[in-house]
């Protein structure tokens, strides 16, 4: 009876010592570090080292996630310093165009006078004794006057004559039949265009050629 039960403590201790079974072979506990320490004549190696590896799969995890939030995080912040560039440079963009251009209104307002002041000046024969020469003299001054604010300003003639025609800068109104001329060239200035700066304010109103057969 005493060698059987000999033999089958030595069972129970080999067994303890291949495979840990805490809830029937052993009292155990995990201590601060999560390491596990029977209260028998062994200690789970085996039990110890699948806490481990389960604490570094964790960390691992955990780990992963901080460098896939981080990774986020940095694409939002260079999307936002992108947008907000962008976002000064339009705003550059504008105010600077608004600078540029901030006369238009009012030129094009005075563009008629001008227009009226060309019309007037145009009745004179040059012949400065008669009453017509000396009243338009008047005129010619203050013509001449308005095309030097209007060049100080950045205004300037659309003035093509002996050109192609170009519909970004002037606008057909009647045609001429003239074999010496080429195709679509602009042979008269109807009424004047005018460019702000770089900007059309007014397309020129001019008269091209057409050739007919």
């Amino acid at each position: 009876m005493t060698e059987e039960k000999n033999k089958k403590d030595e069972e129970n201790l080999e067994l303890n010592e291949k495979e840990c079974n805490c809830s029937q072979n052993c009292n155990c506990t995990d201590d601060e570090e999560g390491i596990c320490s029977c209260k028998g004549k062994h200690q789970d190696k085996k039990h110890q080292k699948n806490k481990l590896q389960e604490k570094v799969k964790n960390l691992e995890e955990e780990n992963q996630k901080l460098i896939e939030a981080n990774n986020e995080l940095t694409e939002k912040i260079k999307y936002s310093q992108a947008e907000l560039i962008n976002y000064r440079r339009r705003k550059d963009e504008e105010t600077e165009n608004l600078l540029k251009y901030a006369n238009k209104d009012i030129i094009t307002e005075l563009l008629p006078i001008i227009d009226n002041f060309e019309r007037a000046i145009s009745l004179d024969d040059n012949d400065l004794t008669d009453e017509l020469s000396k009243f338009l003299s008047g005129f010619k001054m203050m013509y001449s006057q308005m095309n030097d604010v209007f060049k100080k300003f950045g205004v300037s003639e659309i003035n093509r004559v002996g050109e192609e025609f170009d519909p970004n800068l002037e606008q057909a109104l009647m045609t001429d039949n003239l074999k010496d001329k080429n195709e679509d060239e602009v042979t008269e200035v109807l009424l004047k265009g005018y460019k702000l700066k770089d900007r059309v304010i007014r397309p020129a109103t001019v008269k091209i050629n057409k050739i007919e057969d």
